[in-house]
């Protein structure tokens, strides 16, 4: 890898590429959500049951986790812009798929469904290496704010991809929504493909500040922030996942209620991780991180006196704004630990969130056959007390380095 050259980019010269990456988190967004957004269609069209559309998400969330472990792996011998062109092709891939259930049989969808969520899952994990990696190196005395950036923006893409679907939808044109996406893949993959992008992150060489025995594997704080990313995945399933189902159900609220309130949830998303970027260019990356899993808590206790649209709503714009910033702040405050293997500790804390969506909403719709969504949400509490405990753990340990604000880093 000639880590020279690349270094010798200047951030002028580099805009094309920072394009290209951070219009990749936004479309990895769109990409994700996708086949949610296009849920009542899909059932309409093939007579889907609940059983089998939950099922549909299964290979997503395995080939996630074989994406990142090996995308994690690949980034030292591949590099980290192919890694991006290559996700960028498996998203293309399953976008495809998913237009091409419009034209088949509905046994024949249903194998598309499956090849085409498991293809979007490998392209998530794969892509978790360069974009957690990349914006550090575009800019590197604002490495927190720049990765809290470009999940603000995949956050952005999950918002718009409902929207957009539901347009195509309104015009009874709903296939040219995935199309649109296999078009758009198509373009920033070539543009990956062909720009000149820095990757000396991939090795630590010729860094004088790293210790090259230290090993993430052996480390004791990094499987502490694994298990950190998968009490987070189960609290952040939980709010959103049930959300429309708690609201309605538990409540009876009104559907465009509990629309409004998931909506709500993610909009506080991406306006938390906007505000967390700006934040940590004047308070400590690690403060505004512990905060969050309080706010996280608070909100689940809160949860049940959600009796009121205006309740319902605000306790789900709270707890996204209490989920926003916090993952994404995780691999930052990770990355700074284990500098010379950034695409490594990335990935396997994207391999870590992707078992604990699966394993949350699995536990979630096992309990609630025994228990209500009210006092499910309240012991849900559990993960992110959990969460601080270990990272406060972390901090009195003397396990994490110290976390420069991003104007001084």
């Amino acid at each position: 890898m000639n880590t020279a050259g690349a270094r010798s980019l200047s951030l002028p010269s580099q805009w094309p590429a920072i394009i290209t990456v951070y219009s990749t988190g936004f479309m990895q967004g769109l990409t994700l959500v996708s086949f949610p957004a296009s849920a009542t269609v899909l059932r309409q069209m093939h007579g889907l049951s609940d059983a089998q559309y939950g099922a549909i998400f299964l290979p997503q969330v395995g080939l996630a986790v074989i994406g990142a472990v090996g995308g994690g792996l690949l980034a030292r011998r591949l590099g980290l812009r192919t890694l991006l062109w290559v996700a960028l092709l498996a998203n293309a891939v399953s976008q495809l798929l998913l237009a091409l259930t419009a034209m088949v049989s509905p046994e024949s969808a249903y194998t598309l469904l499956l090849s085409g969520t498991a293809c979007l899952g490998l392209g998530f994990g794969l892509s978790g290496a360069p974009l957690n990696s990349f914006p550090p190196q575009f800019f590197p005395r604002q490495r927190n704010t720049a990765i809290v950036a470009l999940h603000s923006l995949l956050g952005l893409g999950l918002m718009v991809g409902p929207l957009l679907m539901n347009a195509f939808a309104l015009q009874q044109t709903w296939v040219g929504f995935p199309l649109l996406l296999v078009g758009l893949c198509l373009l920033l993959a070539i543009c990956a493909r062909l720009l000149p992008m820095a990757e000396e992150a991939i090795d630590g060489e010729n860094r004088t500040d790293v210790d090259h025995t230290d090993s993430p594997v052996r480390s004791y704080s990094f499987w502490v922030f694994v298990f950190i990313a998968v009490l987070y995945a189960f609290a952040e399933g939980t709010f959103s996942n049930w959300a429309v189902v708690y609201l309605q159900e538990s409540k009876q609220l009104p559907t465009s209620v509990a629309a409004a309130a998931l909506s709500a949830f993610w909009g506080a998303l991406v306006a938390g991780r906007l505000l967390a970027s700006a934040l940590v260019l004047r308070f400590s990356a690690q403060h505004i991180w512990l905060t969050l899993p309080v706010l996280m808590i608070l909100t689940f206790l809160l949860l049940p006196t959600a009796n009121t649209a205006a309740t319902g709503i605000g306790l789900f714009a709270l707890a996204g704004l209490a989920c926003s910033a916090f993952f994404p702040l995780s691999i930052a405050i990770i990355s700074t630990q284990f500098p010379q293997h950034v695409a490594w500790v990335s990935s396997m804390l994207i391999a870590a969130l992707m078992v604990g969506v699966g394993l949350g909403s699995f536990t979630v719709g096992a309990l609630r056959m025994a228990l209500p969504l009210e006092q499910l949400y309240v012991l849900s509490s559990a993960y992110p007390l959990l969460v601080l405990a270990l990272a406060i753990g972390l901090s009195w340990r003397g396990a994490l380095r110290p976390v420069a604000t991003s104007a001084r880093a």
